[in-house]
């Protein structure tokens, strides 16, 4: 299996970072000779792996011709797909509407997929199809014989499915006299799947890949953003999400959903969905700045002028600030897929998430605001029909000669904030929501629940309950001092020292 060194191997070594060992194996080994069966162990990433194998085995250089077919272990959940799967990629057959459909029919129109004997005949019968000649001692050797190539992915389905043929799946080379060689792609360990009482064959060889680690997984990353860039610039769109001077603030950025996103995931297609989810929301502020600044100007199809001025280090700071709530948002719904990256990030936009969410916000936050003093609710709801707010009168109680001087009750606000339960929370959102004119606002939106999650996640808020706790409200506790809480109701226009029980 003969790669061109200066180019694909170069070019697979860039797409594939971290994968150079593994590619110069396996190059190495198929091309000195047919191996009857390999198993690969990929606990990380393997599709990364079920890729790499594909474009090796796809762009091969060998004088010989090699016919390759990848399948899917989930897919081909009963044997007649799996038969049908493997002879049509082995042959090069498209099913179409043109052909009725049919799968491919040889050169005796027999059907291969009756049982593991016609598949057997039909991978002969596509062996004498490609071997020139019609016997051997007419022009074709056994040195010319085409080699056949099948990778199983997933393969530990076939434990579940079709546990009958994985002993003559790994012994196919023998079973049909072919030069054909099975790979079996797992996340699981052969032991674990094998067959009991050593039926199947032992592999030949079997390799473990690595995790791909932080470095591997930026230039992965990278690469993909070049791909995307270049692709953009053949077709001449006026798009600049990916334009070549942006990728050094792409860098930054993937490094940092990488640090967001790691713990949870290492997935490399995973922090791609991810982040590609969210990048034109980052760059947009970047994109809309450069707009404005430079004007209406002349289209940039080749991607050679009008480079785009990147925000210094401090504006980077900011951006990577302000996006990463969103970024534990996009891995809570896009890694379990409850929604596609297209209808997330047109969800999520800045503009369309600021004018949907401020009012919620700002009023979620005044709340707090108020709920750093305790027996506020006094002040709040205890207003008459004139609007008028009662103060605390000083009761000025007659000293009896000789008593002793009490000592002088603290005042709240030097005692910080006092936990209380969600339901009080909810209440003093709704007196302020009236207040401002907000009375078809309703509390119970699903919107108000997540400003309040999200100002948790920002430690604005202290949660004090246990979350498996189910008797009674959950209990909060303020994470902010006075003093930033009455900068805040400042600028959200609150007038806390009209609603403090002890005014300043």
């Amino acid at each position: 299996m003969a790669l061109d060194e200066t180019n694909s191997l170069s070019r697979l070594l860039e797409q594939f970072p971290g994968y150079g060992k593994f590619t110069s194996h396996i190059t190495s080994v198929t091309s000195s000779f047919v191996l009857p069966f390999l198993y690969i162990t990929d606990r990380h990433n393997p599709r990364i792996t079920a890729s790499l194998l594909n474009q090796i085995y796809r762009n091969s250089e060998d004088c010989s011709p090699t016919h390759f077919a990848h399948i899917n272990a989930t897919a081909c959940f009963t044997a007649r797909l799996l038969y049908d799967t493997v002879l049509n990629a082995l042959a090069g057959w498209e099913v179409a509407w043109e052909n009725g459909c049919q799968n491919w029919p040889g050169e005796d129109g027999k059907r291969y997929n009756d049982s593991i004997d016609s598949f057997l005949h039909g991978l002969r019968n596509l062996r004498n199809k490609s071997w020139q000649g019609t016997a051997k001692g007419n022009g074709r050797t056994a040195d010319e014989e085409p080699k056949m190539v099948l990778l199983v992915e997933r393969a530990e389905r076939l434990k579940d499915n079709l546990p009958d043929l994985i002993v003559p799946l790994t012994r196919l080379a023998e079973l049909s006299q072919v030069k054909i060689t099975t790979i079996f792609l797992s996340s699981a360990r052969w032991e674990d799947i094998k067959p009991p009482l050593g039926a199947s064959q032992i592999p030949t060889s079997s390799i473990s890949t690595l995790q791909a680690n932080r470095v591997n997984t930026v230039d992965s990353l990278l690469f993909e953003f070049r791909s995307t860039s270049a692709a953009q610039a053949r077709t001449g769109t006026q798009d600049k999400t990916y334009h070549p001077s942006l990728l050094p603030l792409y860098e930054q950025y993937v490094e940092h959903v990488y640090n967001v996103c790691s713990l949870y995931t290492t997935d490399i297609q995973e922090l791609q969905y991810i982040a590609a989810a969210r990048w034109p929301g980052f760059v947009k502020p970047v994109l809309q700045e450069q707009s404005d600044t430079n004007g209406d100007g002349d289209p940039d199809p080749d991607g050679t002028c009008n480079e785009l001025t990147l925000p210094a280090s401090d504006g980077r700071m900011r951006l990577l600030k302000f996006f990463t709530p969103s970024l534990t948002a996009a891995l809570d719904m896009l890694h379990p897929r409850l929604t596609n990256a297209t209808d997330w990030a047109l969800a999520n936009d800045p503009d369309m998430q600021a004018s949907e969410d401020a009012q919620c916000q700002t009023n979620t936050e005044g709340s707090i605001v108020v709920d750093h003093l305790p027996r506020i609710d006094v002040r709040m709801f205890g207003r008459g029909a004139d609007k008028q707010k009662r103060r605390r009168r000083k009761s000025v109680s007659p000293r009896k000669a000789g008593a002793q001087t009490t000592v002088a009750k603290v005042s709240q606000r030097l005692l910080g904030p006092v936990v209380f339960p969600l339901d009080r929370l909810l209440a003093i959102l709704g007196a302020l929501l009236e207040e401002n004119d907000h009375t078809d606002m309703e509390l119970g939106r699903v919107h108000i629940y997540a400003a309040i999650t999200e100002l948790t996640s920002m430690r604005a808020l202290h949660r004090t309950t246990a979350f498996e706790k189910l008797e009674g409200p959950p209990m909060y506790k303020c994470g902010i001092s006075f003093w930033v809480a009455g900068a805040l109701a400042k600028d959200l226009q609150v007038p806390l020292n009209d609603l403090m029980w002890d005014p300043m």
